[in-house]
């Protein structure tokens, strides 16, 4: 029997051993964090975007296209002075005081709109950053625990041969301890492979190449001290960004009064007159130099009418989807509050079932030096540790999951 507990504690060891040497240099989510924020593709995209919406706030600082003209009299028209022979003109027209600030600022507030989508983009990577991170932790963890399990069905698949030989239990217990391993060896291939996919999509998070090179932490634990959470999620960039397209249309509403203004312009026209011939007059030939003042008066304003509608009604939806996504935000925040107080209580839970478990086969253990171990209870127990552990991981993920959750919505 001490041999038994030798090779039982040997092959323990050496799976424990095999399966965390490569985690000596695990990485920190932060710094998978900060490679995400730098790199990914989806947050440049938003920082490009930004920049455009910048930009076009020159573009709208113009005026409009100054007008030349230049005519040519097939029939000359004769005056006292001469025949006018062509006629060149120009013109300026300049918007109302105050057009050109209006469309600067009305700019400007539509950059600002897009400047929350890159803060949201980036919440949202990093949450995905950290739920992806947590699943390739549960993964690792489900396949040590696979492979603890297995450890220990190899010790009672020796036990059970060892009864076989003495008359104190059949072969069949035997296949059946041998069948269960072939279940969970399939079950730990499936795991392996799941978390080969999930390494695939982590690395894409962080715009690598390949998933070479990513690791995860050895432990993680469940803080002793919780932070505290936000009630008030008003900074929040999802509604911060309402708030910005509220103003935004506020500056619309002011370039359209300012746009609804008149146009004044200024203007020359020069004609060219030929001097009459034969002909002693004053002024003969002299040529014709006009300036010119014009206004552009709106008086058919339908259009701005229809548009300071527009922007009211604008003002409203934007007021309604501002507090739709407030519901639904305050919602997701008070289940993430909910489903972290509920993991902590079944890690907990199951942590003191996998105890109980282990004082169970402690006691199969010194059963079997001096009787015989009836082998379906051993199965029964080693699926009862193998389910209270896997509970326990998922209750685990499931608390960081919603940790996550909660730094998206209140940090």
């Amino acid at each position: 029997m001490k041999d038994l507990k030798i090779k039982y504690l040997s092959l323990f060891t050496l799976c424990f051993t095999l399966f965390t040497i490569p985690l000596a240099t695990a990485q920190n989510i932060e710094s998978y964090v900060s490679e995400a924020l730098e790199n990914n593709p989806t947050i440049k995209r938003f920082e490009w975007k930004h920049k455009l919406m910048q930009e076009k706030t020159n573009e709208v600082d113009n005026i409009p296209n100054t007008e030349f003209g230049l005519g040519y009299f097939v029939s000359k028209p004769e005056t006292r002075v001469g025949a006018q022979d062509f006629k060149v003109s120009v013109k300026q027209m300049f918007p109302w005081f105050g057009t050109i600030t209006s469309r600067e600022n009305y700019a400007n507030a539509v950059a600002e709109v897009s400047y929350e989508d890159i803060a949201i983009a980036q919440r949202k990577l990093v949450s995905d950053v950290h739920q992806s991170y947590y699943s390739l932790y549960t993964l690792k963890e489900q396949n040590k625990i696979i492979d603890e399990n297995l450890a220990l069905l190899k010790v009672y698949e020796t036990m059970a041969l060892a009864s076989v030989e003495s008359g104190k239990a059949t072969a069949v217990q035997v296949l059946r301890i041998q069948m269960r391993e072939n279940e969970l060896i399939a079950l730990k291939q499936e795991l392996l492979e799941t978390y080969q996919s999930e390494k695939t999509a982590f690395s894409k998070l962080l715009n690598r190449n390949s998933s070479d090179g990513i690791t995860v932490v050895d432990t993680l634990k469940i803080p002793k001290q919780e932070h505290v959470v936000l009630d008030s999620l008003n900074i929040h960039p999802e509604l911060i960004k309402f708030d910005k397209l509220y103003a935004s249309v506020e500056k619309s509403e002011l370039l359209n009064q300012k746009n609804k203004a008149p146009m004044l312009g200024i203007g020359l026209d020069y004609i060219s007159v030929t001097e009459r011939p034969n002909m002693t007059l004053a002024d003969n030939g002299k040529d014709i130099l006009m300036p010119m003042v014009t206004l552009s008066i709106p008086i058919f304003n339908k259009k701005y009418s229809s548009k300071t509608k527009q922007n009211q009604l604008a003002q409203k939806e934007i007021v309604s989807q501002k507090r739709e996504r407030q519901n639904k935000l305050e919602t997701l925040l008070s289940k993430a509050v909910h489903q972290k107080t509920s993991a902590k209580k079944s890690y907990d839970l199951q942590l003191q079932n996998i105890i109980k478990t282990k004082n169970a086969e402690e006691i199969l253990i010194k059963k079997y030096e001096t009787e015989n171990i009836d082998f379906y209870e051993v199965l029964e127990l080693q699926q009862l540790q193998l389910k209270f552990q896997m509970n326990q991981i998922a209750a685990l993920k499931k608390y960081f999951m919603a940790e996550t959750v909660i730094n998206y919505l209140s940090k």
